[in-house]
């Protein structure tokens, strides 16, 4: 099971919406929650966002740096770090 950080559950809830229509989480209770059901992943690189989303099916070998941190599934962290949440 991961951890997430107080900062990964606050930055998901405030831009939950570049993913979803709708919100999937009000709390930050919920917030882990739904990041642990849908087995949501934090990366230390954008190197790494691009390996997962790879590895995920995606063709991202043609993205720049700036289109993968566009990408809806991408959450940048403050700490440099990025979630991925597979909606």
């Amino acid at each position: 099971m991961n951890e997430y950080t107080e900062e990964c559950l606050k930055t998901f809830l405030k831009k939950q919406g570049q993913l979803f229509d709708e919100p999937v989480a009000g709390t930050m209770e919920e917030a882990e929650d739904f990041l642990e059901d849908c087995m949501a992943v934090v990366v230390d690189s954008l190197s790494a966002v691009r390996d997962y989303l790879e590895e995920s099916g995606m063709d991202a070998s043609g993205m720049s740096d700036e289109e993968l941190e566009e990408t809806a599934e991408v959450f940048a962290l403050e700490d440099g770090t990025y979630l991925i949440v597979e909606g």
